[in-house]
């Protein structure tokens, strides 16, 4: 699913030649690759906000690269955190301690439930990402474009999971 339209490091490709161009055409007094080299830098950093962009929606994490199934802990997690929340909520409005000390122990569970499920697609999002390159360049060299396209899907599923969990984390700094 990936491509170089969504591809990190060829944005960062994309921005150093766009830079290279820009530059060159200052030195020698061509507007027109000035220009063409500033439009390439502008494209670059549009592709690394593309490849940067994912969230989550019920269940699922989704991104430039496709969609993933988050850990279940992530969705319960938040669940548990709400219903704490409500029933602290609650304890507060009508006075009952044991129900807003109850709310409270729910949302600090949820939180740690939550956070043990967002570290666990992190660290299997960033090693597929990593297996899935890596076996794809490998599967490249070789010719094999079955196993080639195996590891690009492996690597998209996890730069999913990835940016989902990112986009949680982003929402809560």
């Amino acid at each position: 699913m990936s491509d170089k339209n969504t591809s990190t490091l060829q944005s960062y490709i994309d921005a150093a030649t766009g830079t290279a161009q820009s530059l060159l055409g200052s030195l020698t007094g061509n507007t027109a690759d000035k220009v063409q080299g500033q439009n390439k830098q502008d494209q670059a950093h549009a592709k690394d906000a593309l490849s940067h962009a994912g969230g989550t929606i019920g269940g699922l994490s989704v991104s430039s690269s496709g969609v993933a199934a988050n850990d279940p802990n992530r969705q319960a997690g938040s669940w548990n955190q709400t219903i704490g929340s409500g029933k602290e909520s609650l304890g507060n409005l009508i006075g009952h301690e044991g129900l807003k000390n109850e709310g409270r122990q729910q949302n600090a569970e949820g939180q740690a439930q939550q956070a043990g499920g967002q570290l666990n697609d992190l660290g299997s999002g960033m090693m597929d990402r990593a297996k899935g390159s890596l076996g794809g360049a490998v599967a490249g060299l070789t010719g094999d474009n079955v196993e080639k396209a195996r590891y690009q899907a492996q690597h998209d599923q996890g730069k999913t999971l990835q940016r989902g969990v990112e986009s949680e984390l982003n929402k809560k700094a």
